[in-house]
């Protein structure tokens, strides 16, 4: 609107504004003195208008100047005597209305073109009002757009943190310390521990009643732990459902502290492993299964040996039943010597049903059991199992067993086909070696409460290349062999908390060490 009308543009400056009044004033003063015009008798109006003109570009002081101006050319030019600016008693009256004539054009101009620039800067600033709630419309739709988005890609991340949640069967949840009273839990939770989410949030009570009551104390017991070290928890026990329906249920808490380092809550997930659980069963069914047939597989190759190792008390038994007989059927029967003869009888008989007790322990099927062993007494039981298997490859078997070595917690029969399988492979090691064969079964006690058992042999020592594979399932150097041997007397070792490693021996042969913890029983 400025631009378009001239009246309305900008104040010039105040130089400028005085210049324009004394002009005003003196073109006024030159209009009205022209002959041709004839306004000698009636100047007011032009000195009017230039005081309006001065007030409105200039403002109240060029007003001012201008009525100042004015006022002394209307008297010494056109109030009788003209050209005088003495005083003029009769004209005073004319002189009076004029000034303040002026005075109120000049002032209510001022006032107009302040009004008018008022309601300009009024509108220039509802202008850009206006534009600023347009753009922060704008800014407000688009954030508006934005946030259905967010809250559009919130519910899918929910639907797929809820679709995942189902299908790994694990269920999230929060709750505060003051009270242990739940404030959140996804509807997988509710599934998992068996409540309805429409009964709300169960209390403390109702969620202690579906742990099983034996697992109560070791539940309590974590948990109370992490909010006194204020620390994570990890802790997995069972459910008990109305019918008697058990779950396995792995939880895992994270403490929240607020803003003065203050334990306020923990959060954390639970997720049923029962069916984890029930396939952990069937693998470990699986690989006991699995031992068995290796167990038997072996003692299959062995039966020559072993039924050379009974036939010797057997022999020697009914050697000396016949020697008794001779002493008892003399014309003057030697009941000392009979005796001893019946005593060896009942020595010999003794060590062959040791023997089969022994072979049939290890066909027996049935579930680990874990006992106080004596390593060394287990290492002794199989050495006489295999002495016969030894003597027929020209085997010296020697060993170095310390005298105090602690016991281990453990299940006597898989340790027995561990030591079976490392020394029979010891044994098929040296079979086709030239030189001297000898197998040396040691235990000693180690630094770390563990005790050390190895295997040693002078045979051909372990594969070029592939000495880390031997371990692995159905990796096999033995033309008939299934590759099983090693990973099965590993996976054992394992179970009880222990390890079991190859290392190469020099000039030749390998060693099999494993180490087992005294005293500590491990879970399966």
């Amino acid at each position: 609107m400025s631009r378009s009308n001239p009246l309305l543009r900008p104040k010039p400056p105040a130089i400028w504004s005085y210049g324009v009044a004394l002009l005003s004033v003196t073109g006024a003063l030159s209009i009205s003195r022209l002959p041709a015009i004839h306004l000698q008798d009636a100047p007011v109006s032009l000195f009017l208008c230039a005081v309006i003109l001065s007030a409105w570009f200039g403002g109240v002081q060029p007003g001012l100047l201008a009525t100042g101006l004015s006022v002394l050319a209307f008297n010494y030019y056109f109030l009788p005597p003209i050209y005088s600016l003495g005083p003029k008693p009769e004209e005073i009256p004319r002189l009076v209305i004029f000034t303040v004539s002026a005075l109120f054009v000049g002032s209510l101009s001022a006032a107009q073109r302040s009004a008018t620039e008022s309601l300009r800067r009024a509108r220039d600033d509802l202008k850009g009002t206006v534009q600023d709630l347009q753009a922060t419309n704008e800014a407000l739709q688009a954030e508006s757009r934005e946030r259905q988005r967010a809250e559009e890609s919130l519910r899918r991340s929910e639907g797929y943190l809820a679709e995942a949640q189902r299908l790994t069967h694990t269920g999230s949840w929060v709750w505060q310390v003051p009270g242990r009273e739940a404030v959140y839990l996804s509807d997988e939770w509710y599934r998992i521990y068996g409540f309805d989410a429409k009964d709300g949030i169960p209390t403390l009570e109702q969620r202690l009643g579906r742990i099983h009551p034996e697992d109560r104390a070791k539940w309590q017991e974590a948990v109370d732990r992490a909010v006194v070290n204020k620390s994570d928890y990890d802790v997995e026990f069972r459910t008990l459902f109305p019918g008697s329906t058990v779950k396995y249920v792995h939880s895992v808490g994270h403490p929240v502290f607020d803003a003065s380092a203050e334990l306020v809550q923990f959060v954390g997930s639970s997720t049923d492993i029962t069916e984890r659980k029930r396939a952990e069963e069937s693998l470990r069914q699986a690989q006991a299964d699995l031992a068995r047939v290796n167990r038997v597989t072996t003692l299959g190759e062995l039966t020559a040996s072993l039924a050379h190792e009974v036939n010797q008390p057997i022999a020697a038994a009914v050697t000396n039943a016949n020697t008794c007989l001779r002493w008892l059927t003399r014309e003057h029967p030697d009941v000392g010597e009979a005796r001893e003869a019946a005593m060896r009888i009942v020595k010999d008989g003794t060590r062959a049903a040791e023997i089969i007790k022994r072979i049939r322990l290890l066909f027996k099927k049935g579930a680990p059991q874990r006992e106080l062993v004596d390593v060394n007494e287990v290492i002794r039981e199989m050495i006489v199992l295999l002495r016969g298997e030894a003597m027929r490859y020209s085997i010296l078997v020697r060993t170095e067993l310390e005298a105090d070595a602690p016991r281990v917690m453990a299940d006597r029969v898989q340790l027995q086909q561990v030591l079976m399988n490392l020394m029979i492979n010891s044994i098929d090691a040296m079979k086709e070696v030239d030189g001297a064969r000898e197998l040396a079964v040691k235990s000693r006690r180690t630094e770390k409460e563990e005790v050390l058992v190895s295997v040693s042999d002078t045979g051909v020592g372990l594969p070029p290349q592939q000495a880390d594979q031997i371990f692995n399932a159905f990796f096999t150097t033995k033309p008939h062999g299934t590759g099983m041997g090693l990973r099965i007397s590993r996976s054992i070792v394992e179970s009880h908390g222990g390890r079991l490693w190859a290392v190469v021996n020099s000039p030749r042969g390998a060693s099999f060490h494993f180490s087992l913890l005294t005293n500590i029983e491990v879970k399966e």
